[in-house]
């Protein structure tokens, strides 16, 4: 047996697999397809302070190895969901954390100061970095402001804060490290990374936002780099790793680069399955690199250079 209990400060998870927030609904669309019970937490759809339609469409389209999208955080707003959704997802057997975006600073500690009185929260994730929504990539790139939102949510909220960040800046450590010492249980990495795809017979972008969030395996490599660029710059910072986690194998390579967590999003869309089949395969692939805790792999990369 393989101990497969993972901590993300004062978050613990029977194991190291979620859902990515945007890519699994408000969780009951899944209930048919997944062990909810058997994860080790769910996250449902960026919830806003009011209901958003989102952005005018096409705001989907596939591109190689990856998905460019621009849904822009449709949502029925938050009163809906705390008493519409937040009911069943107290009911689904695993830790539910809910991930939430503001139009600013004020918004976003109103916000987790609401969900702070609702039981059966397990955390909450701050969307800092959609890049679908301007303001919250002007705030996730600015390593103060992101310090500024962590250290109040945390003063208003008593659930665990995990701020989730955008790849999208010149140095992720930096503001990752911000978040750190502003009071972030973790941090998410990564969102997606900006991208444009264009008909060039009609010379205009396809997505009717023009830009989108580039997500899928295409992305892979760079939110790994990031992965472990702030487990070492970091030190002590719980990280939940996402971006085109499509196996255990891609889960274990975000464990092994410092990774405490995954989160599976976009792959869920060609494979609803796959977040519930890599809770069963996870404990052969650490029993395969010699260990009996999850925990003594995670972190264990090596550079060719040391």
């Amino acid at each position: 047996m393989v101990a497969m209990r993972v901590r993300l400060g004062r978050l613990e998870l029977e194991n190291p697999v979620l859902v990515a927030s945007g890519t699994f609904g408000y969780v009951r669309e899944m209930a048919g397809f997944v062990p909810l019970a058997r994860l080790g937490g769910v996250i449902p759809k960026t919830v806003t302070a009011k209901p958003r339609a989102g952005n005018p469409t096409p705001r989907t389209v596939e591109t190689a190895s990856g998905l460019l999208n621009a849904i822009g955080l449709d949502n029925d707003g938050i009163e809906h969901f705390r008493a519409h959704h937040l009911p069943y997802l107290r009911s689904v057997g695993t830790k539910v954390i809910a991930n939430i975006a503001g139009e600013d600073e004020d918004q976003f500690v109103r916000m987790a100061a609401d969900l702070g009185e609702e039981p059966g929260l397990a955390a909450v994730e701050l969307n800092l970095s959609c890049p679908n929504v301007s303001h919250g990539l002007d705030l996730g790139v600015d390593p103060a402001a992101v310090g500024r939102v962590v250290s109040r949510c945390r003063q208003e909220c008593p659930h665990p804060i995990i701020a989730k960040l955008t790849p999208n800046v010149t140095s992720v450590a930096t503001v990752a490290k911000a978040a750190h010492e502003a009071g972030a249980d973790a941090v998410s990495l990564i969102n997606t990374v900006v991208g444009l795809v264009v008909d060039w017979r009609r010379r205009r972008p396809i997505l009717a936002n023009d830009i989108g969030g580039l997500s899928g395996p295409a992305i892979k490599p760079i939110a790994l780099r990031m992965v472990w660029q702030v487990h070492r710059a970091v030190p002590g910072l719980p990280i939940i790793g996402i971006g085109g986690i499509c196996s255990s194998d891609d889960a274990m390579e975000f464990l092994v680069a410092g990774a405490s967590a995954i989160q599976v999003g976009t792959a869920t869309f060609a494979d609803p399955t796959l977040a519930g089949r890599m809770v069963d395969e996870l404990p052969a692939k650490l029993a395969e690199a010699g260990v009996s805790d999850v925990n003594a792999f995670i972190g264990t990369l090596r550079s060719n250079k040391d």
